[in-house]
């Protein structure tokens, strides 16, 4: 097969400077030979140098801003192979590593990466140009690294051109999960996916919603600025600005953008929490710019610097406020640090990290330790070169225990003891000891089923080539003087929870709480949201629940409406109430008055019985129907009274049902007794023939009573059987259930009181017509006074009860029937009990037959005269019934006994003279 190779040429700077490349080997920053070669890339540095503004001449320039917790990722590395060298894992085959400087840059580390494509055993560094890999042995088997995702997501692409697989302890981009584009890319913390959850589940934990975010500008920074505004929209947290920072330091911009990201977070006086993923360096500028302003906020650190011990010890830091953190969960990396005492002791001649190290602390090893930080990061490889004449080597066994980062040394060492796992599985069947016994693509399939033991659990790479580990949520806490990095609490980012250790650690938690960041004050429970003209939902005003809803938390976006109808809440409130039941209850005032009217009437009823019953054989009552009528139409009113009390009180089926079918029938039976009363003195005073003949046809006492009755009960069983009258929740007042009964038809209803105003309607134009009677015996008169009360009484139920509504609707139509019963009950038989009691002497036989005899006479009179005025035309025809008349009623004036003394005629027709009395005693038996 054909192919093209090219050389990777090493670009000269100088040859008078030590740091500077004059072939390849010099590009390699520390390297040790073994069976199989391991890759490292790493940002020991965080800039390079550039003597223009931007690049002419295609030249890798010198780096400066050494990293102290970089390069300690680099001996963590070192530490892994040597330790796995050192133990039985890969069963005596060694392996090696060369690690690179990218110094942050992606042209360094992409440089470093073809020298890493070269071929395997060249004489010089050719990476040959082939349509297929799958034969190609590279210089190294697998990498390490990169520190930073935009510098892994440039070597990932070359890389994936031969799938030589990159395990980074630090790149956390999100993007980088993604297989299609980054196909042998693996990495041994979780994606910034979690990272960025776990801030926005911090901050809606903590009550705020409106917060700045700072990020670098480059893939890394804006990846993770769009993951957490996705996450931060989703726990309805706004960001009021967003600043980006030129991503390398080196950018003339630089320093005049953290200036103005700076007077922004001043000028945002609301925003009091700022978000900020970038990297170290860039922290470190932007924190002694705030410093200098007086910023207090309360700053929320990416996995980048949540833990740089660097930055914890800039002079002053405590007045920025309070830092929390995420960073990667550490391990036990106790052998690492026994690695860092002994470090001394190693040679430096194929480590060029370590060289510069010891340079560096010679020359600022007289400086305190801040200072010492900032000189060692300061130096540039040039000037290292002239200040370390005439310097004594000196050595810091605590700085660098004290610049450790556990999360990324532990993270480092699991991707190097991910990839021996992946290696010894390939080395099975295989002689390792010879380079080419497998390619990097097969080491790639074996890595994705590697499974870890760390800390007595096994972790492995998932679908996406991330490791779910947890992490370690930090803050920074002045103690003694000294800013400390501690654990506040675990996060789980598989159940997305936080987990605290102890109630101390909680109590911090809740202690963030106390700081407000928000846009808008928080609504209380009992208020809702109500969005302004601003952009970002979290900016609104806060209104009142408005009635029947509520709100029962902080910030509610909308108040719930209570559910049920049984259920009412006033504005501004915080939950629902149960609506009061309301009813006619027995201990309601009004209750006990109406019950009372109805005792009474029972007892009136009761009273009547008895003096009935005493004075049976007298003419009152044998003239009332006698008593079995009289009891009947007692028994009626003792009913209509006792049907009032299942108004009253909780209504319920049983009493729904019985009230109105009790008071119809009941009062059907009154009625049609007292109908039967009208329709017999009717015919007793009646002179009419016609009328009379007509009377005695209809008047059928008992199968007009029980006709009468019986339909009205056929009306109230159709009623309850096809629209039973059922009890019913009435929910017209806003607070309150008024239980009360449905009638179930309205029309059964109206046909229930119609026929009884049908029956009362009849009953009155019979009494009516038979108002006239005798003066001491004028009952149809009362009768006919008691159907007008009836019907004046139910007129205006009417309109009232249609127009009432609430717990003494039942009262009114109580009143009505105690109004129409009293009318009824009064009119029928006081009248009767008065002449009874108070009038004995004319409650006689021989009383009531003279005022009978007297009536008779006068109705006979009337009707003679009008029938004779008719017949006869002459005028001594007039004068004899003129004198007749005076005869007679000379005769009755004058004589106490009925004795008449002349003749009577009518139609034409000569009397008897005993006629009136032979009428007088008619009308009393009829009677």
């Amino acid at each position: 097969m054909a192919f093209v190779s090219f050389l990777i040429p090493c670009f000269v700077i100088g040859t008078d400077i030590a740091f500077s490349c004059q072939n390849t080997d010099d590009f390699v920053g520390a390297s040790s030979p073994g069976d199989i070669v391991i890759g490292g890339l790493f940002a020991v540095h965080s800039e390079m140098l550039r003597p223009e503004e931007y690049p002419i001449k295609p030249v890798i320039q010198n780096c400066a801003g050494f990293e102290v917790q970089i390069f300690l990722q680099t001996l963590a590395m070192i530490h892994a192979i040597e330790m796995i060298n050192n133990s039985t894992l890969l069963s005596g085959v060694t392996l090696g590593y060369e690690i690179y400087d990218t110094c942050a840059e992606v042209t360094k580390a992409m440089a470093s990466a073809l020298r890493f494509l070269g071929k395997f055993n060249s004489s010089k560094d050719v990476v040959e140009f082939k349509c297929n890999y799958s034969d190609y042995i590279p210089r190294i088997k697998a990498i390490t690294g990169a520190s930073y995702s935009e510098v892994s997501m440039a070597v990932s692409r070359l890389l994936a051109l031969q799938l030589i697989p990159q395990v980074s302890p630090a790149s956390s981009a999100e993007i980088l999960s993604d297989k299609i584009r980054f196909p042998s890319f693996f990495r041994t913390i979780p994606s910034d996916f979690h990272q960025t959850r776990a801030m926005a589940h911090l901050i809606c934990e903590s009550g705020w919603n409106w917060i700045g975010v700072i990020a670098t500008d480059d893939d890394n920074g804006r990846f993770a600025l769009e993951s957490f505004g996705v996450q931060a929209m989703a726990n309805n947290v706004c960001i009021a600005f967003k600043e980006m920072l030129p991503a390398y330091l080196s950018d003339n911009t630089f320093h005049t953008k953290v200036d103005h990201a700076v007077e922004k977070i001043v000028k945002e006086t609301r925003v009091n929490v700022i978000v900020v993923f970038m990297r170290q360096f860039h922290v470190l500028k932007l924190f002694k710019k705030a410093i200098e302003r007086n910023v207090n906020k309360i700053w929320i650190a990416s996995d980048n610097w949540s833990a740089a011990v660097k930055i914890s010890t800039i002079p002053n830091i405590r007045q920025l406020g309070t830092i929390v953190g995420f960073g990667f969960k550490s391990g036990d990396i106790s052998t690492f640090q026994d690695f860092l005492r002994k470090l001394h002791e190693k040679p430096t001649d194929n480590n060029k990290f370590l060289h510069e190290y010891v340079m560096l602390l010679s020359v600022c090893a007289h400086l305190e330790y801040h200072d010492f930080q900032t000189c060692i990061s300061n130096q540039s490889q040039d000037d290292l070169l002239q200040n370390v004449e005439n310097k004594h080597q000196i050595w810091r066994d605590d700085f660098l225990n004290a610049n450790i980062e556990p999360g990324f040394i532990h993270s480092t060492i699991l991707a190097v003891y991910a990839i021996a796992h992946a290696i010894k599985g390939q080395c099975k069947d295989r002689n390792c000891k010879d380079h080419s016994a497998f390619t990097p693509w097969e080491l790639l399939e074996e890595l994705k089923k590697v499974t870890i033991i760390d800390d007595d659990k096994e972790i492995k790479f998932d679908s996406k080539g991330d490791m779910s580990t947890s992490y370690d949520v930090l803050l920074w806490k002045e103690i003694d003087g000294h800013m400390e990095i501690t654990t506040m609490a675990e996060y789980d980012p598989e159940k997305g929870d936080f987990i605290f250790e102890n109630e101390e650690k909680k109590k911090e938690f809740l202690d963030l709480k106390k700081v407000q960041s928000t846009c808008s004050q928080h609504c209380r429970p009992g208020q809702m949201k109500k969005v302004t003209e601003s952009p970002h939902t979290c900016c609104y005003e806060c209104v009142y629940c408005p009635e029947n809803h509520y709100s029962n938390q902080t910030d509610m976006d909308y108040c719930y409406r209570c559910n049920n109808k049984t259920y009412w809440a006033p504005i501004n409130s915080t939950t629902c109430y149960r609506k009061t039941i309301h009813f006619l209850a027995w201990t309601d005032w009004f209750a006990i008055f109406l019950l009372f009217l109805s005792a009474f009437g029972v007892v009136l009823v009761l009273s009547i019985s008895v003096i009935f019953t005493k004075n049976l054989n007298t003419p009152v009552v044998k003239a009332s129907g006698g008593l079995t009528v009289c009891y009947i139409i007692l028994f009626g009113h003792f009913l209509i009274f006792l049907s009032t009390v299942f108004f009253i009180d909780e209504p319920t089926e049983f009493k729904c049902k019985t009230r109105q079918a009790l008071f119809g029938i009941s009062f059907a039976l009154c009625i049609s007794c007292i109908l039967i009363k009208s329709l017999k003195i009717l015919l007793a005073f009646s002179f009419d023939p016609k009328l009379q003949n007509f009377l005695k046809c209809v008047y059928k006492p008992i199968p007009t009573v029980v006709t009468c009755t019986g339909i009205q009960v056929i009306i109230c069983t159709f009623w309850l059987i096809f629209r039973t009258p059922f009890v019913k929740q009435n929910f017209s007042i806003p607070r309150a259930i008024i239980l009360e009964c449905n009638e179930g038809s309205v029309v059964a209803f109206g046909i229930m009181l119609g026929y009884i105003a049908a029956l009362a309607f009849i009953c009155f134009i019979f009494a009516f017509k038979g108002r006239k009677l005798p003066e001491n015996y004028n009952e149809a008169k009362f009768i006919t006074f008691g159907m007008l009360i009836y019907f004046i009484a139910w007129i205006v139920f009417i309109p009232v009860y249609a127009t009432t509504f609430g717990k003494y609707l039942p009262a009114v139509e109580i009143i009505v029937v105690l109004i129409s019963n009293y009318g009824i009950l009064c009119c029928t038989f006081l009248p009767k009990c008065y002449i009874i009691i108070y009038k004995q002497e004319t409650n006689t036989k021989s009383a009531f037959l003279k005022m009978i005899y007297t009536y008779s006479s006068k109705s006979a009179g009337s009707v003679s005269v009008s029938q004779i005025s008719l017949d006869s035309k002459s005028s001594s025809s007039r004068a004899t019934i003129s004198d007749s008349c005076k005869s007679e009623k000379n005769s009755v004036n004058g004589n106490s006994h009925f004795q008449v003394p002349g003749q009577r005629l009518i139609k034409g027709k000569v009397l008897p003279k005993n006629s009136a009395r032979t009428m007088a005693r008619k009308r009393l038996s009829s009677i």
